[in-house]
């Protein structure tokens, strides 16, 4: 069977083409009897509009893009399933781009998303969580954002003005840190992350200052930064236990480094948390996956996403959303946290 074209159904149903667009597109009234014969022949030869030539046309691709900077880290899955949960109720689809961590796959994907035509991008992680962003890599997304609306999540690129939508982690690391002082916990420590992200630096800026209103102060031994990932929160917590002096408990920079810290204290023959508090940051689902479960700090996650495609969808209907839009974190208490008898 040959393809259908908007102009053969047209044909068969003694009908204009603006007036099959009209029902294909739903982009204004036809009459019910009308609309039922063009459907009729839509459904009988199986008729697919086709895509590529209906976004040349009302240049709109009905796609969203996220790039995220990596897919095994629990956290940004369940933006992405808030992002995409929202964008199908509202018609969208989307590309995931998966950059691994690295900027030049960044670049690449904001080369290719642009060829794409995609209607809006969602930025997570990456350079967007820099202290400070290489001029370059900063005015790549400037650039794009020129030609295609960008949101940036749980991330800044500081003057651009680009629409951010975060979680505000400073709150939540000085609330991780309340809760192990008022367990009677003095000498803590913080793991993970790299020392040039800023959600690394905003989260021991917390620690710090909250240690500083109880008269403590952060051991500089006791913070270690490094990877974002399970492995690295096991090196750096054996590098902590290997010290002469422990700190008691330690807030980690995400679940995954706070699952790695757990296996290192359980290697080196310590009681979680009758030997030493952990506490994670995300609420991520492996926070309930792993013994003792995980006390830990939510980001909201799939609000995050959510609250991105809503903010993108506001811009690319001509709305005026608010620049920021800040979502306050919240301390979830389970097993891995409790209180010092020492």
């Amino acid at each position: 069977m040959k393809d259908i074209t908007i102009y053969d159904i047209a044909r068969e149903t003694n009908v204009s083409v603006a007036t099959v667009s009209r029902v294909i597109n739903d982009t204004a009234p036809v009459k019910a009897s009308t609309r039922e014969k063009i459907m009729k022949v839509i459904e009988k030869y199986q008729f697919q509009p086709n895509a590529l030539a209906r976004s040349l046309l009302k240049k709109e691709t009905g796609t969203i893009a996220m790039i995220l900077p990596d897919i095994t880290n629990p956290f940004f899955p369940e933006v992405f399933w808030g992002a995409e949960n929202a964008a199908r109720e509202k018609g969208y689809t989307f590309f995931l781009c998966n950059t691994a961590g690295e900027y030049s796959r960044e670049s690449e994907y904001l080369s290719i998303l642009r060829e794409k035509r995609v209607d809006g991008i969602i930025f997570l992680g990456g350079r967007i969580n820099l202290t400070h962003c290489p001029p370059a890599l900063y005015q790549e997304v400037i650039e794009l954002a020129k030609l295609v609306p960008i949101v940036l999540v749980n991330g800044h690129l500081p003057k651009s003005g680009l629409h951010r939508i975060y979680t505000d982690e400073e709150a939540g690391a000085a609330l991780a840190t309340q809760h192990l002082i008022d367990l009677g916990h003095r000498d803590i420590g913080f793991i993970g992350g790299m020392a040039n992200t800023s959600t690394a630096q905003s989260k021991i800026k917390a620690v710090k200052k909250k240690l500083r209103e109880h008269e403590l102060t952060l051991n500089k031994d006791w913070m270690k930064t490094g990877e974002f990932s399970l492995q690295g929160g096991r090196k750096l917590m054996s590098e902590m236990l290997d010290q002469s002096q422990r700190p008691t408990a330690v807030l980690c920079v995400n679940d995954f480094a706070a699952i790695g810290a757990i296996k290192a204290a359980l290697e080196y023959g310590l009681r979680i948390p009758e030997d030493i508090s952990i506490v994670g940051f995300d609420d991520s689902p492996l926070s309930t996956a792993v013994i003792p479960e995980l006390t830990t700090v939510s980001q909201n996650a799939k609000e995050l996403g959510e609250l991105a495609v809503e903010t993108l969808n506001l811009i690319l209907n001509h709305k005026n959303p608010k620049k920021q839009t800040i979502l306050q974190p919240r301390l979830v208490v389970r097993s891995s946290t409790g209180k010092w008898q020492g």
